[in-house]
């Protein structure tokens, strides 16, 4: 067979693997439900414990001076407390979350996503960004990083298996982390279901009141990527996008976003949301 044909045959291929690539992908983050996880027990009172994961945040969480940013110091992150998460994330799988109410369950799934992204991080640690971690091209985001209820999990399927498709509140992007400067900000304690609505809001006013979540340049609006990727979690129109963000807005931003002619482009900074 001659070189030109094992060219083309071998950029035929590469292109088969890209496209299969992309197409695992748009189904992973697609917001289909895991009929496994519909189950709550609205009677239950349990309140699960997040105390570790409290201490760590407290310890390693940090607002920067320039940007009002949190950032985490994972190179600072002790042997111990590396520990202390593993234990925190052996504690977490070992509860069925299915036996909880809808609140404590929502507060379970969004901590237990957060930790375990630090947890990767951490694992590979030094690193530019959390997409250099794993095949280069889907992150760490379809590796299996978890078993709850006897259940392979990965990040995926927390975030667009669970959280996005069983609550569908585009609030929930807003309070978990995916470790980059772009994401919404880590939150400063955990979620608990007795404050999960006002953690919620609190969350969503703080991002979209930031420069990374939307701003206005040059007579046009730039909004995170996230509003570009989950689109369908945030109206069916351009409108219903606004008036979702007008809800959050503080009054300056408010005019801005209602004024006519909104010309709106995405961005996002998929550097690691480290302390320098």
């Amino acid at each position: 067979m001659s070189k030109c044909k094992l060219a083309v045959i071998a950029i035929f291929m590469v292109i088969i693997a890209i496209t299969t690539k992309g197409y695992l992908l748009y189904q992973a983050i697609s917001p289909n439900p895991i009929a496994l996880w519909q189950m709550s027990d609205e009677s239950n009172q349990q309140i699960v414990d997040h105390q570790i994961w409290a201490s760590l945040l407290n310890k390693y969480l940090s607002t920067d001076g320039t940007t009002g940013y949190r950032t985490f110091d994972y190179q600072g992150v002790s042997k111990t407390d590396k520990r202390l998460l593993g234990d925190y994330l052996i504690y977490l799988q070992r509860i069925d979350p299915r036996q909880l109410n809808k609140n404590e369950q929502l507060a379970y799934w969004g901590n237990l996503y957060n930790a375990l992204t630090i947890d990767v991080v951490l694992t590979h640690y030094p690193v530019e960004s959390i997409k250099d971690i794993g095949d280069g091209f889907t992150g760490p985001w379809n590796i299996t990083v978890a078993t709850v209820a006897g259940q392979a999990l990965t990040l995926n399927n927390i975030e667009h298996g669970i959280l996005r498709a069983l609550w569908q509140d585009s609030r929930i992007h807003y309070v978990i982390n995916c470790a980059s400067v772009g994401c919404p900000d880590l939150p400063a304690v955990p979620l608990t279901g007795k404050t999960i609505e006002l953690q919620l809001n609190e969350a969503a006013v703080r991002f979209i009141n930031q420069a990374k979540g939307v701003r206005f340049d040059n007579d046009k609006f730039i909004l995170s990527s996230i509003y570009h990727w989950f689109s369908v979690d945030f109206g069916q129109s351009e409108q219903q996008l606004l008036t979702h963000l007008t809800q959050y807005s503080a009054p300056e931003l408010t005019q801005q976003l209602t004024a006519s002619d909104v010309t709106i482009d995405f961005e996002y900074n998929w550097k690691l949301n480290a302390t320098q």
